[in-house]
């Protein structure tokens, strides 16, 4: 499997309505604490928009409702991996995308025989508190020599510039959020990421 080398994260509907049709073709719907009218009316919206624009969707942690909405693509954390059926995921016809932040977490990873691996955080992120130090590059290449064939996603603090580190070190794929969505044009800079993938696409 292929993924796009540009992969957007957002947290609803309306950020895929305003960031796909300028040119994403892989992109998540991660949010969190949402009641579940809503969240499939989200995902409703979002496989729309996708679809429309040959974008791949991935949602992310809410696996029972990906199912329900015949949706195609999870993504889970390692809380989430430990209460999810990979079972009834891979019944489903989904593929799955896994977090890894150290060499306990790939183990675990790698025995759900996911679809992905992605990690992170590979430089220092403001998304959210975390407790692994950031990775670095070098981490990148180890755990690229570890996975083999299956596509790399790292995460963490990305932006254009530092992108040919991040695929000259092994990444198939790189994961951004707030370089996007908290810039004063993100359409403008989701263009600049797209330019920026380009010779990795």
């Amino acid at each position: 499997m292929k993924l796009d080398p540009f992969y957007l994260i957002v947290d609803s509907a309306d950020w895929i309505d305003r960031l796909v049709p300028v040119g994403v073709k892989l992109v998540q719907l991660r949010m969190k604490d949402l009641p579940e009218d809503r969240l499939r009316a989200e995902i409703r919206r979002a496989r729309v928009t996708c679809a429309a624009h040959g974008c791949q969707l991935i949602v992310n942690d809410y696996w029972q409702v990906a199912i329900e909405e015949g949706c195609d693509f999870v993504h889970l954390g390692q809380e989430d991996l430990a209460g999810a059926d990979v079972e009834a995921i891979r019944a489903a016809g989904m593929k799955l995308g896994l977090s890894t932040h150290d060499d306990a977490e790939l183990e675990t990873a790698l025995a759900a025989r996911p679809d992905y691996v992605a990690l992170g955080p590979v430089w220092p992120t403001i998304l959210k508190k975390m407790k692994w130090a950031p990775q670095g590059v070098e981490r990148l290449r180890d755990w690229k020599a570890r996975i083999g064939s299956l596509p790399l996603v790292a995460i963490g603090g990305l932006n254009p510039d530092r992108l040919p580190a991040v695929f000259e070190n092994g990444a198939d794929s790189a994961a951004v959020v707030t370089d996007i969505t908290l810039n004063a044009d993100p359409q403008a800079r989701t263009r600049e990421w797209i330019a920026h993938t380009a010779r990795w696409r």
